[in-house]
């Protein structure tokens, strides 16, 4: 980070999400004293003084451009495997073919370890080495445990890294393969959470679990800052978000209020709607029926797009009151129309999309036939990582090259 020539943090103190209890910022914290997910302020009039969108043109397309509204403090602390800005790509074909307008999709599949994760993980792990962390554990379905194994390996820290045993197998050698101590637990996804958590409080490792520890909120927040950024300081109508864990929506519309109260945009906010699948949609649920939380874990989940893949949210009542103050709703797609859009999508516009961006497309179909969208507004879908890593049909069309070959036939 040798082109920063100054560096001044504007981080005011954390607070609790739920009760507003203040504490103090710089040492680390996990989860307020109410057991709810801390949230890092900013001296908003500070960052007002200190720089604007031209000086923020003039710098490097990156994550780290935003320095000002992150919480790293020295950047000696900074961690990073080159998080370039991801692009805003239309899908031209896929919207006329289903009657719509302007459809976008962020495609966070670009960014280093090939999803969003990254993101978050920079900053949390900078911030983590900013405390002298040495082990940080992470209970995972797949991409997170990517992210963190490559950032901590590039920070010089130990990691620890659970999975449920039907994880991806090609992500959980992905975080192997980065030097990481993985394991496959029998059980779900809160099974490992609580192995995390029994090991943070037997050995000292430092707990990097979703929305329990403050700072992955804060890079996933770049994902608003950028978008923002991208369309000229203008946001879209509506935003279409895989959400599981939820830590990118809640960051988006942290970023959106920052840059409110910054006077960088204005007054307009986008309709945020949380997408799911079927089979395990419990903040779909929570929102249909007004609640301000997810009430019973969801029990049987039964869906292989795996980012949504999660019970109960440690920040549901942060997604849904996003929801609620943006006007959004949420749209539960079934397994089988997340795969043939997927693989129309790969068809009319030769973008390969994760099964989580293939799920928000599918959501923003449904939400133009219900009429809660229409033709004429600006929409994006975010595609929250790379579709190598999801099996694709298997190729069966062969040629004998110890035959003429009818070319005309094939």
């Amino acid at each position: 980070m040798s082109e920063w020539q100054s560096f001044t943090s504007h981080v005011s103190h954390l607070e609790c999400s739920a009760t507003g209890e203040r504490y103090e910022a710089g040492k680390p914290h996990n989860t307020s004293r109410a057991g709810k997910p801390l949230i890092v302020r900013y001296d908003l009039k500070s960052v007002a003084r200190s720089v604007d969108p031209a000086e923020i043109a003039r710098r490097p397309a990156d994550l780290w451009r935003y320095r000002e509204l992150l919480p790293v403090r020295r950047p000696e602390d900074v961690v990073s495997l080159g998080e370039q800005f991801t692009p805003l790509l239309p899908l031209a074909a896929t919207s006329r073919r289903i009657g719509g307008g302007e459809l976008l999709v962020k495609d966070e599949g670009r960014l280093p370890t090939g999803s969003f994760k990254a993101r978050g993980l920079a900053v949390a792990v900078s911030m983590a080495k900013s405390f002298g962390a040495t082990r940080i554990a992470m209970p995972t379905v797949g991409s997170g445990g990517a992210s963190l194994a490559a950032y901590c390996r590039r920070a010089g820290i130990d990691s620890v890294v659970f999975c449920p045993e039907d994880s991806p197998s090609i992500t959980v050698s992905e975080i192997a393969f980065y030097g990481a101590k993985v394991y496959l637990a029998n059980g779900a996804l809160r099974d490992c959470n609580r192995l995390v958590a029994e090991g943070c409080a037997s050995v000292g490792w430092f707990d990097m679990t979703t929305l329990k520890e403050p700072y992955r909120i804060e890079g996933k927040k770049t994902m608003g800052l950028e978008l923002a950024d991208q369309l000229g300081w203008q946001l879209p109508d509506v935003i279409f978000y895989p959400t599981g864990g939820g830590t990118g929506f809640i960051g988006m519309w942290k970023a959106f209020a920052e840059l409110g109260e910054l006077g960088w945009i204005g007054a307009k906010r986008p309709r945020m709607v949380a997408v799911q699948t079927t089979g395990c949609c419990p903040i779909v649920r929570a929102f249909e029926k007004g609640h301000r939380e997810i009430e019973t874990p969801w029990t049987d989940i039964r869906t292989n797009v795996h980012g949504v893949r999660v019970a109960k949210a440690l920040g549901d009542f942060l997604i849904l009151r996003a929801m609620y103050e943006s006007g959004g709703f949420g749209v539960a797609v079934t397994d089988e129309d997340v795969e043939a859009t997927r693989a129309a999508i790969a068809r009319d516009d030769g973008i390969l999309l994760s099964p989580e961006g293939a799920a928000c497309v599918a959501a923003y179909r449904e939400a133009l036939t219900s009429g809660r969208v229409k033709p004429g507004e600006r929409a994006v879908a975010f595609n929250t990582a790379t579709g190598l890593r999801t099996a694709m049909p298997m190729v069966d069309r062969r040629v004998d090259v110890s035959k003429p070959v009818d070319y005309a036939a094939l």
